[in-house]
């Protein structure tokens, strides 16, 4: 869990070809914080993950985590200074185990798929992962494979978790679990940067957020206080 500096993003700037869809967007995320972007399909949610951690080709005055640049460093590398990936739609391996799968977490790790420790708070959280240790992880529910995606996470002992979406595709029933999953992670302390469409639930939960639409930063502060904004309320909240 990070002591440092947490993630400073300044002038990120991406492009799909020719076409600009994030624009000069500047946010931070604090360690030991919640920090959440929000906005409807199309906003540049994922686009601005993809930039920061390397995934897609972007632009910034600067980006840093813990006072170390990830400008042009390929996502492997920004994955070493500690930051885990839980990608939109989950993307598990789906002919490996559930325990295959959460061992794959832990490889950038000396000897880390051997840990046992890290494994055990994972099923501390996930009990439903522990119970099919041993299945395909292609034969898990979708919200099964979403605490698979959280967990294998989780096994690289990351300073930061950055969710994309993970309420996405899901069941009400589910997203309320991985969302309670989310609160003991955020009482445990983990500084996680989370991309989501359900603001109800990414306010609650958050300490700071940032409100996306086309590519801009259009709102950010207190996540208490923009569930309150009258203009968060009519636009994400149906208020």
């Amino acid at each position: 869990m990070s002591g440092g500096e947490g993630l400073v993003v300044e002038g990120l700037t991406v492009r799909y070809g020719r076409v600009e869809v994030v624009h000069g967007v500047d946010f931070r995320a604090l360690p030991g914080q919640v920090t959440c972007l929000v906005g409807n399909n199309g906003a540049g949610k994922t686009t601005t993950i993809r930039g920061v951690l390397g995934l897609q080709s972007s632009r910034a005055r600067q980006v840093t985590f813990d006072g170390h640049s990830l400008s042009g460093i390929p996502p492997h590398a920004v994955a070493r200074r500690g930051i885990a990936l839980v990608p939109e739609g989950r993307r598990v391996f789906a002919d490996l185990t559930v325990l295959e799968n959460l061992r794959m977490g832990a490889v950038r790790r000396s000897g880390g798929w051997r840990d046992t420790t890290t494994l055990g708070e994972v099923y501390d959280l996930f009990p439903e992962l522990s119970e099919r240790s041993d299945s395909r992880a292609g034969l898990l529910s979708g919200g099964q494979q979403q605490m698979l995606a959280m967990g294998r996470a989780m096994m690289a002992r990351p300073e930061m978790l950055v969710l994309d979406e993970p309420s996405m595709g899901l069941s009400p029933v589910l997203v309320n679990r991985i969302y309670e999953a989310l609160v003991a992670l955020r009482d445990q302390g983990f500084t996680i940067l989370l991309s989501e469409q359900n603001a109800h639930l990414a306010l609650e939960l958050a300490d700071h957020a940032y409100i996306l639409e086309t590519g801009h930063v259009v709102e950010d502060g207190v996540a208490g206080d923009l569930a309150d904004s009258a203009r968060v309320r009519a636009i994400y909240l149906g208020a």
